[in-house]
């Protein structure tokens, strides 16, 4: 579900003309980005899933945002941390700042769309506390407006991009740039970092990873 700031309309890139006839050939370009995502952004999805789980183990709790597809994946992490991934466990604090709609159109219609996120950081957030950003864009502003509150609040900053992004996301401790500027497979990658980041935590906290 691409949002309409990370749509392909939105980024006319090379890339974006690429067909895709059908299932397979849909599958073995996922899998030829993910050996690409792999090599690319292997460290700092590691160094991401050290960030949560050690500001779990110390007290501090996660956010998470994004639009449309994205919002959607800010949803699934929080659910993965609060419920579990894998293996049965205590619940872990997590947060998306994309679920209340009372928040969302109260903000966006009294501080603009561009808000809407950074406002809940503000009221949320604590230093020590990690937001991670899920952008396919990497320029969305309400996103980018989220990141810039978050550093200026001492909150650690994890961002899940396509290959390029805007400003303040160059300061994230741990940013995964998944390389390729088509929206639907940013996001499935997005997808498949966040469930590894889940991994890790589970794992630093000592659950043992399932192969199958």
């Amino acid at each position: 579900m691409p949002s309409s700031a990370d749509s392909p309309s939105a980024t006319c890139e090379p890339e974006h003309s690429i067909p895709l006839e059908g299932f397979a050939d849909h599958a073995r370009h996922l899998a030829n980005l993910a050996l690409s995502c792999a090599s690319a952004c292997h460290e700092d999805v590691d160094r991401a899933g050290h960030i949560v789980a050690k500001a779990l183990e110390s007290g501090h709790k996660v956010l998470a945002c994004g639009n449309g597809g994205s919002a959607a994946d800010a949803q699934h992490f929080a659910a993965e941390l609060v419920g579990h991934y894998i293996v049965g466990r205590p619940p872990l604090a997590a947060v998306s700042l994309t679920t209340d709609t009372s928040i969302l159109t109260a903000v966006g219609n009294d501080f603009g769309y561009e808000e809407v996120f950074a406002r809940q950081v503000e009221a949320l957030g604590e230093p020590g506390d990690v937001l991670i950003v899920i952008s396919t864009s990497g320029r969305s502003r309400n996103v980018l407006r989220a990141a810039e509150v978050a550093l200026a609040r001492n909150l650690r900053l994890i961002a899940l991009t396509g290959k390029t992004a805007h400003e303040p996301l160059s300061k994230a401790e741990a940013w995964c740039r998944v390389p390729s500027s088509i929206t639907a497979l940013v996001q499935e990658m997005h997808t498949v970092v966040l469930h590894e980041i889940c991994a890790l935590t589970e794992e630093i906290f000592g659950y043992q990873r399932v192969d199958s």
